[in-house]
């Protein structure tokens, strides 16, 4: 009988990992030893080219900073998925691009001025006004879903701690499963300081604004490179490429109407100036476009 039990036990963690590994072939192409190691640009890097602006909010019945959301696109093809981390008033940490609840949940008010038993239950609403079944995941929820699926980049809202979102992907183990977002050299000092495995995401618009992270002691290895929402620069590009730097162009916004509403593939122009990845709103329509 214990010998069928531990086969039974045995059994179930090879399957376990046999998944996991599954998935992340899938998704993650077959991740490295590191996250770092994994998001470093070389010739022959062909990891995810797609990051999805809060998780697919222009989906219909599918809202932003949304579990569900999330698992809808991503199992379609391989993806980064950004996502916006708030804080409650008892230091509860949640998926929210808002400081209200009003625009994206079934709730109203400051989050900051409820607890998370207070919100706990209020579902999300799509980006049409759909209210759906959903609810709002906790950031611990998060991480555990998109370990062996995606890589999480997780840009933090004012009122949230650094240190507070890092001691959590510590807790979690979900070092290998996120990017850190920072706006500001300063800030990616402090995520640096706090966990120096982590892999940052840093605007990156102009040699100075490199010139300054390099100068505050930020290695290149640790850096994916934020290149603005306006047309790319092969010069800039091809010099972070040197530095082993993969590129992210944010078609959020004003790029992707006018990519969307261009009779040529601008999407295509783009990547073949040398733009690795594309933080965009309509993640289907850009994958169609650089297949």
């Amino acid at each position: 009988m214990k010998l069928f039990r531990f086969s039974l036990i045995l059994l179930s963690i090879l399957w376990i990992a046999s998944s996991c590994k599954t998935t992340s072939k899938l998704v993650k192409n077959d991740k490295q030893a590191s996250i770092i190691e994994y998001l470093k640009y070389n010739n022959e890097w062909n990891g995810p080219r797609i990051s999805v602006h809060r998780g697919g909010g222009e989906i219909e019945n599918y809202p932003e900073n949304c579990i569900e959301s999330f698992q809808h696109v991503s199992k379609s093809f391989p993806v980064l998925v950004e996502c916006d981390v708030e804080i409650t008033k008892d230091n509860v940490l949640l998926m929210m691009h808002d400081a209200s609840l009003d625009r994206t949940t079934s709730g109203s008010g400051q989050i900051l001025s409820k607890t998370w038993n207070e919100i706990k239950d209020e579902k999300l609403k799509d980006n049409f006004g759909n209210q759906t079944d959903f609810k709002i995941p906790l950031l611990s929820e998060t991480l555990n879903w998109a370990r062996c699926k995606v890589i999480l980049t997780l840009d933090l809202k004012k009122n949230t701690p650094f240190a507070s979102v890092i001691s959590e992907v510590e807790k979690q183990k979900s070092e290998n499963d996120v990017v850190i977002i920072t706006y500001n050299a300063n800030q990616a000092k402090e995520v640096y300081e706090l966990n120096p495995n982590l892999m940052i995401s840093v605007g990156i618009m102009t040699m100075a604004d490199y010139e300054r992270l390099n100068k505050l002691g930020i290695p290149d290895k640790n850096m994916i490179a934020f290149i603005g929402t306006r047309e790319p620069k092969k010069e800039l590009i091809d010099f972070l490429h040197s530095k082993g730097i993969l590129t992210l162009l944010g078609t959020l916004g004003n790029l992707d109407k006018k990519a969307l509403n261009s009779s040529n593939n601008l999407y295509q122009q783009w990547s073949q100036m040398g733009v690795d990845i594309f933080a965009t709103d309509y993640p289907f329509e850009v994958y169609e476009a650089l297949r």
